[in-house]
């Protein structure tokens, strides 16, 4: 299965049929209805609130944003993963893997970041999604997953040892949270393990 592949004409083909597209447009205009009401005060990752018992804040913190550009590097991220991956999911399956990465990624942020005191974005999520979907990929035949997978590894692997990256701190106005895209990046390896085992077994 190919998601961003050319026709006859060479024309890129995307995945524009409603099931795959309402799923991430869902995604973006929920993110994009807490900025434009600025909910983050209720709804961002506050360490001291969810000690004092908010803990919804776990899960919603991933849906809010620093600021405008901050969600617009997202909103980028999901449109790509999108391109690449829309076919390898269902609506129930996109939801059910943004759901489960978001408190996967949250839960990580609450419990091995202490450091981490205000955390906002879909990021960390986003590194799961595209994770699961190199998979994926994997499973169809495709070398390009393994390239993906690889590299989105490699990456987040460099963010630890290199820092983050000050470009996109000055665009976001905010730090840019590497141990939750590595928190991110291990909750997609997870989430994947069955397909990996299924890619295993089929070619033993």
């Amino acid at each position: 299965m190919q998601n961003l592949r050319y026709n006859k004409n060479n024309m890129i083909n995307l995945p524009l049929k409603p099931q795959y597209v309402l799923p991430p447009l869902c995604l973006m205009l929920i993110s994009t209805l807490f900025a434009a009401f600025n909910l983050n005060d209720y709804l961002e990752f506050n360490r001291n609130l969810v000690a004092d018992g908010e803990f919804w804040r776990i899960f919603t913190s991933q849906f809010v944003h620093a600021n405008w550009p901050h969600l617009a590097l997202n909103c980028a991220g999901i449109l790509l993963i999108w391109a690449l991956h829309a076919e390898h999911t269902s609506p129930a399956r996109y939801a059910f893997n943004t759901a489960v990465l978001a408190l996967w990624c949250g839960l990580g942020v609450w419990l091995f970041c202490p450091d981490i005191k205000i955390y906002t974005g879909l990021s960390a999520l986003l590194h799961g999604v595209i994770i699961w979907g190199a998979v994926k990929d994997v499973q169809a035949g495709m070398l390009s997953g393994w390239l993906l997978f690889i590299g989105t590894w490699a990456k987040v692997v460099w963010e630890q040892v290199a820092g983050p990256s000050e470009s996109v701190r000055q665009l976001i106005a905010s730090n840019v949270a590497i141990d939750a895209h590595f928190i991110g990046a291990v909750g997609g390896t997870v989430l994947a393990l069955p397909v990996l085992i299924k890619v295993i077994k089929h070619r033993e």
